[in-house]
């Protein structure tokens, strides 16, 4: 109860103090009102060097003393308005956001742009949030031009994973001031269900012709896969080898009576299998059809796809099984 009264504390007050927004979705510009500044303990220690300074002046009638003092202080000042100038009157904008698969980094994409006439130099950027580890990037922005950065957040489920708030900072040039801002950016990304390691080989089904069930032989084309060792030369795929990096050998591979089905579908899988290794299974199959390059049939729930192959079909399944729900499991 304690804790989730601090909680909602420290909500209001952040909103109420630092300006907390909620996602903003267009181009943010950071006003005055939207930076804060503070000493940093380097700062806070230079201060009290000086006051220790002025007394000694004052206790001594120091003139050289008050000069130093003096210089000092108007050094701290002119780095007080350079440390604010340095974040204030930047344009934010949210770039793209990949879809990535559970396990591994949600990408970010974002656009700062410098619309000023001076340079600004080491401004931080980080996820801020619970459990998030601190992972700051920094980066410098010449006058008049603009500067993209990725930020990286871990994902462990899959679904939708919206980007977490962002801080940027800056301690230019002295680092005796901290200067601050927090940005909500309306950002999300698709996450992928974990692709099954050492999954079973896909589930090709024999169906049975007109002519009676057959043997792969050299008929029908069924698509392609890696060269193996004593394969024909005459069956080498030229067409798809020459798009490949590298140069990696593929072979054409061919069905005779029976032809193979490959259909990758919820129904068929063990009903007493937990939800999630279905359908991290399905999408190593997905990704071994592709790499293979296998038509293949698709059926999650209400999702019913043709058998086919191609980017286009791949990005539907696997958002099909991102956005899966466990409700929806008695009709799948």
């Amino acid at each position: 109860m304690i804790k989730s009264l601090q909680k909602i504390f420290h909500q209001l007050t952040g909103r109420w103090l630092f300006r907390l927004r909620d996602a903003e979705v267009s181009e943010v510009f950071l006003n005055q009102r939207r930076v804060f500044i503070v000493p940093t303990r380097a700062g806070l220690t230079f201060g009290a060097m000086l006051v220790v300074l002025f007394l000694c002046s004052v206790n001594y009638s120091l003139s050289l003393g008050f000069a130093l003092t003096f210089l000092l202080g108007g050094c701290a000042i002119i780095d007080m308005h350079l440390t604010f100038r340095n974040l204030a009157h930047l344009y934010l904008s949210p770039g793209r956001a990949p879809a990535v698969f559970a396990g591994t980094d949600a990408q970010f994409e974002l656009h700062l742009e410098n619309r000023r006439r001076h340079d600004r130099y080491a401004i931080w950027l980080a996820f801020i949030g619970d459990k998030l580890p601190a992972r700051d990037h920094v980066t410098d922005i010449a006058a008049d031009s603009s500067r993209s950065i990725m930020l990286g957040t871990p994902t462990q489920e899959r679904g939708w994973c919206h980007a977490p708030r962002i801080r940027l900072q800056t301690r230019f040039p002295l680092g005796l001031l901290r200067a601050w801002s927090y940005w909500q950016p309306a950002m999300r990304v698709l996450v992928y269900p974990q692709p099954e390691e050492d999954g079973p080989p896909l589930p090709l089904h024999e169906n049975e012709t007109a002519a009676g069930r057959g043997h792969v032989g050299h008929d029908d084309f069924a698509g392609i896969r890696p060269y193996q060792a004593g394969d024909s030369i005459r069956h080498l795929a030229w067409r798809q080898i020459a798009r490949i990096d590298g140069g990696a050998l593929v072979t054409k591979q061919f069905e005779g009576g029976a032809s193979n089905e490959l259909s990758i579908d919820y129904a068929r899988l063990p009903r007493a299998m937990d939800v999630e290794l279905k359908l991290s299974r399905m999408t190593h199959w997905v990704l071994a059809a592709e790499i293979r390059g296998l038509p293949y049939a698709f059926r999650l729930g209400s999702s019913d796809f043709p058998p086919a192959i191609g980017a286009a079909h791949q990005a539907a399944c696997l958002r099909a099984l991102a956005l899966f729900e466990r409700t929806s499991e008695h009709a799948a």
